[in-house]
């Protein structure tokens, strides 16, 4: 909401507008009682003031007051927690996420994706990435005043991406005097250590107002080693040596004169060096058993760390008693850690045998070598900076009769990425440590040969002394870490700048009421670059490879809103109201498009409001989707032309023809024979963009009601039905779908991107974007709201909040090619039932909240472990699943009111440390575990100091 000025909140505390975590707005009786008190204000979801703030929509308001209750230090971690939010994009438990979004944090309002939900902060858009992920850690939790979000779709009203949802973060303005807050936190397991402190200094003058909020944040890294779900591998407390990698930090080779080597081979042995024995000496190796592989998440992170330093200042400034001016600067740093085990090193995969004629080699052959290169961990930081300024002239004049409210605005807002990371190793540098080397007089291994020309800065490697084995050659020597692991930097930049301007008013007063209009205009600039380190631009180093992404594009919008009322005050019809709005949207990369918006408002009685709406919406194609550079990445998959896959065709025409042999078994990471299916690829696969997309587009609907029964003061009942359907979405095509159109369904034209080595594997493959998907999905939303009478123990307050998903349907393809639609209720993070339920307990300065946070159960692909029905069909094809239970987490907080102006407050997020069932297809996640459950209790105190 927009207040034209700071006495309208005292008239609105009747109206109950302020209660947290309202589903809706406050009580249809109160606020239709109180209405007469009410300035005009807006609403998110709608351009038109007006006093009676409850809308068509579904608007979830959070106070400042609730966030306080709350034991979370930033605005994404309070979202996530709404039971209308989805699987948490990019979160902290995912450590293998690459790419210009990794740090961020995002939220995904009904499991659409979190590209689809717009954030706005005070009603303009939040920068964006190249991909369009707005990251909600640029807003500092000290400067909101509340948070409003719009479960529903409003591309009429806002434009591009709100398809699902719009949140609204209003940040703090006319603050008078100063408040100071210190929180600290920790996990039960003594990690996680987290402190916050901000300040907030304002001042409020006859015409006037500074506001000022900075804030400091950290929260450590917690390492996967110490959670019992990751510390043994990835099948957790079930994972054994055997589950391990097999890459083991100790090194080992496959000796030629004895096996055969080759890379197409299944039957090289692989030795690794005895302890206290000579790495020279052949006879001093033993073939490698599980128990010296390795465990690769002992040097994980399970949650990334993050740092964020921010201020932010409003200003406001009345010239006149109708024309103000507002201005918001934001300058915000985060930075974030994550740390990968050391990169898995074959020898095979870079052409970068340990040459016959070095001197660490033991048979004077090239030998092939594997090595997980543990000394040097891969660790990754991630900073954003952002900067942003939003000026708007706003104000008000009468004529005819009627008041018309306008404002002028303008934004900009820059968002500065730079990505630092080590722990890649050079190829250039490996392919030199690795060849010729001799001992010199001085006993040093030096590269090259005898005699021969100096190779400048070339330290030699030898890759089969294990961890921990000091020596010549041993990668603990700093001088050839440093020779071997350059510092990867890599920058992005994305800018948004936008002029605005509206108008709203009455245009006639009918029999019924005003006759609401507004209507405004939109010019609006994207553009945005993501250019990687030159080692990975020219695919020189271990990590993965990148092109630079680079584009812009501008869009010039109209739109008009009109809120028509029909009936009022008669029997039945307390109100109603009908509101259409339209949106004219033209951008100079696609073109045009128009999407409108239709709402119903009727009140048949002063207790019950029923309310509905259909919206057209639409996702424009980000920069990264058109103009997006390759990248390379690691693809889990199902070779259709494996023996033993689903749905194999082994033998056909197409497999033997692309030199499949009719027996071939899918290989996997070191070319060994996948365990389980669809299986990790040994080698990268390149994806890109496409400048030919279309947006997406959608159409929802809602239908719900608000009731405030008369004779049960202090109860607020909610129930919201939506449905929201997405076509032509904006997808990657996936390996699968080339797979399955080249050899099962024998399309050529999509096998020409497919490269497979001598043995049949798969060794190279190329796919872009492209409109493929399309998305169905309804459910419910019901609130209950409920403030007790007042007891002499105190007053009690209960909110309960709870998402129903009824159906989530995706279009997909059977194994014979056959369009089919794919449920996924059930999933991780597409819970068919997720709820919320707090009671608070107040008395005098002491207050009690207790919250319960509900999960339904969760199923999951079959792997190996725990198929729980393996016998399920789906859409006529086996579909094994594996299904786990409900989990509740439970929150505490207990609050102190002191005499001197200060709030104390302690408490603790998972109370009781429970723990979720194992995920062996680690969801949202880097381990066997959903990645957006708690990962432990976690404790918090918090002091606030007004002045």
């Amino acid at each position: 909401m927009n207040f034209r000025n700071p006495a309208v909140r005292l008239g609105m505390l009747p109206a109950g507008i302020a209660l947290a975590l309202s589903p809706s707005f406050a009580s249809a009786q109160e606020a239709a009682a109180g209405t007469t008190d009410l300035d005009r204000i807006s609403v998110t979801g709608s351009r038109i003031r007006a006093a009676n703030v409850e809308t068509q929509q579904p608007v979830l308001t959070l106070s400042r007051e609730s966030l306080e209750k709350q034991g979370f230090s930033s605005v994404a971690e309070v979202l996530n927690n709404l039971t209308s939010a989805g699987s948490p994009a990019i979160s902290r438990s995912d450590a293998l996420a690459s790419g210009e979004n990794v740090g961020g944090y995002y939220v995904d309002i009904r499991n659409l994706g979190a590209e689809r939900t717009l954030v706005l902060m005070n009603g303009k858009r939040l920068g964006a990435s190249t991909s369009g992920l707005q990251d909600l850690s640029q807003i500092p939790i000290g400067a909101v005043e509340r948070i409003e979000v719009l479960k529903d779709g409003a591309s009429a009203i806002y434009g591009s991406d709100a398809i699902a949802a719009v949140v609204n973060v209003i940040t703090r303005k006319n603050v008078e005097g100063g408040e100071a807050t210190a929180y600290f936190g920790q996990y039960g397991e003594g990690d996680g250590d987290t402190s916050q402190y901000s300040m907030t200094l304002g001042s409020t003058g006859e015409r006037g107002s500074v506001t000022l909020a900075a804030e400091y944040s950290k929260a450590d890294p917690v390492w996967a080693k110490n959670r019992w779900y990751s510390r043994d591998g990835n099948r957790g407390p079930n994972s054994t040596p055997a589950s391990w990698s097999a890459l083991s930090q100790n090194g080992s080779f496959c000796n030629p004169l004895v096996y055969d080597c080759s890379p197409t081979s299944t039957t090289s042995v692989w030795q690794t060096l005895n302890a206290g024995g000579d790495p020279r000496n052949p006879a001093d190796y033993h073939v490698i058993t599980p128990s010296e592989f390795a465990n690769s998440n002992e040097q994980m992170t399970v949650l990334t760390g993050v740092e964020r330093k921010s201020v932010y200042i409003n200003g406001t400034y009345d010239f006149t008693d109708s024309i103000s001016l507002n201005t918001d600067f934001l300058y915000n740093e985060r930075n974030t850690f994550a740390q990968l085990a050391g990169y898995p090193y074959q020898s095979q995969a870079f052409d970068t045998p340990l040459s016959a004629d070095s001197a660490f080699n033991p048979v004077g052959q090239n030998v092939e070598f594997r090595r997980r290169l543990w000394e040097v961990p891969r660790t990754t930081d991630s900073q954003l900076k952002t900067t942003r300024f939003a000026p708007t002239v706003s104000g008000f004049f009468d004529f005819a009769g009627k008041t018309f409210d306008w404002d002028v605005g303008a934004l900009y807002n820059r968002n500065e990425t730079i990505v630092t990371s080590r722990g890649d190793a050079s190829l250039i540098s490996t392919a030199q440590a690795l060849g010729p080397s001799y001992i010199n007089g001085a006993g040093v291994a030096t590269c090259g040969v005898a005699g021969g020309p100096v190779i400048a800065d070339c330290v030699p490697w030898n890759p089969l002394l294990p961890f921990g084995v000091a020596g010549q050659g041993s990668l603990s020597d700093p001088a050839l870490q440093e020779y071997l692991f350059p510092t990867f930097t890599t920058r992005g930049e994305t800018k948004t700048t936008s002029f605005t301007a509206n108008l709203a008013g009455s245009i006639v007063t009918l029999p019924a009421g005003d006759l609401g209009f507004a209507v405004g205009v939109e010019h609006r600039e994207e553009e945005g670059s993501y250019v990687p380190d030159a080692f990975a631009q020219s695919g020189q180093s271990t990590g993965l490879g990148q092109k630079p992404t680079r584009g812009e594009y501008d869009l010039d919008e109209v739109y008009l809103e009109l809120n028509v009322p029909i009936l009022s005050d008669m029997p039945f019809a307390k109100e109603l109201s009908l509101n259409l709005a339209s949106r004219y949207s033209d951008y100079s990369n696609f073109g045009d498009t128009v999407n409108s918006k239709f709402g119903i408002t009727w009140r048949p009685l002063d207790e019950l409001l029923v309310r509905g709406t259909y919206a057209e919406g639409f996702r424009a194609p980000t920069i990264s989707d058109l103009y997006g550079g390759l990248s390379s990445s690691f693809e889990s998959y199902t070779d259709p032309c494996g023996v033993g896959a689903p749905g194999s065709v082994a033998g056909n025409a197409a497999c033997l023809a692309a030199g499949v042999p009719a027996n071939y078994a899918q290989l996997g990471q070191g070319n060994q024979p996948c365990l389980t299916l669809p299986c990790a690829t040994n080698d990268q696969f390149i994806s890109g963009a496409n400048p030919e997309l279309n947006p997406e587009t959608s159409k929802s609907t809602t239908a719900g009601l608000v009731w405030s029964p008369r004779w049960v003061q202090g109860l607020d009942v909610s129930l919201d039905w939506y449905k929201y359907e997405i076509s032509d979405m904006i997808i990657a095509d996936s390996v699968d779908r080339i797979l399955r159109d080249c050899y099962v369904l024998g399309d050529s034209a999509r096998c020409a991107s497919v490269v497979r080595g001598p043995a049949g594997n798969i060794t190279a493959l190329t796919y872009g974007t492209a409109n493929l998907g399309k998305l169905e999905t309804q459910g419910w939303d019901l609130g209950v709201k409920y403030r007790l009478p007042e007891f002499a123990v105190g007053n009690f307050a209960i909110d309960w909040q709870t998402s129903y998903l009824s159906s989530y349907d995706e279009e997909g393809q059977n194994s014979a090619g056959d369009t089919i639609t794919i449920g996924r209720v059930g999933e991780a993070g597409l819970f068919r039932v997720r709820s919320n339920a707090t009671l608070s307990w107040t008395k005098g300065d002491l207050g009690v909240n207790w919250t319960a946070r509900y999960y339904s159960g969760i199923q999951e692909d079959c792997i190996a472990i725990g198929c729980t029905n393996p016998d399920r069909f789906q859409n006529g094809e086996t579909a094994p699943i594996r299904k786990t239970g409900s989990n509740t987490f439970h929150d505490l907080q207990v609050s102190y009111n002191a005499p001197w102006n200060a709030t104390i407050a302690v408490g603790a997020n998972n109370v009781f440390d429970h723990r979720g069932a194992l995920q062996y297809t680690a969801p949202n996640s880097s381990f066997a575990y959903y990645g957006g459950f708690d990962v432990g209790r976690f404790m918090y105190m918090k002091y606030t100091q007004r002045f």
